[in-house]
């Protein structure tokens, strides 16, 4: 009986704890309303800009997963309200960017090899599954 009830204590607390992964609908809710907030931001639709933007709006890489050709030069930009992000190639060993505050961002010369690369958001990876997708092509 006491390791049922330690077991469901666990439980409850990592539930509590973990993050609980958006749906599809609501990825693409919260990826629309950031598309939005760069528009306001920075005057353009982010589909207008000269490089691939990724949006980084509540906890969420925008779009979370982007194709490119190897030696694209991708723009990172926060389009959050109170929170920090960046971004982080921590399998490829890359470093991680600095933490943006909103408005800011940087851009990155996708250098990696061929294939699919995961990326973080330092802070919030964990905790907020903040997690993207860049599949590299030649």
């Amino acid at each position: 009986m006491v390791m049922r009830t330690l077991a469901a204590v666990a439980a409850l607390l990592i539930s509590a704890c973990g993050a609980r992964a958006a749906s599809p609908e609501e990825l693409k809710a919260i990826c629309e309303e950031a598309a939005k907030r760069y528009e306001e931001q920075f005057g353009s639709a982010q589909g207008a800009a000269p490089q691939p933007v990724v949006a980084m709006f509540k906890y969420t890489f925008c779009p979370r997963n982007l194709t490119v050709k190897r030696g694209t030069v991708v723009r990172f930009v926060n389009v959050d309200k109170r929170t920090t992000h960046s971004f982080w190639f921590r399998d490829a060993g890359q470093p991680e960017s600095e933490r943006f505050l909103p408005g800011e961002g940087a851009t990155m010369t996708i250098d990696l090899p061929p294939g699919e690369h995961k990326y973080l958001c330092g802070p919030h990876w964990e905790r907020e599954d903040m997690i993207g997708t860049i599949t590299v092509t030649q």
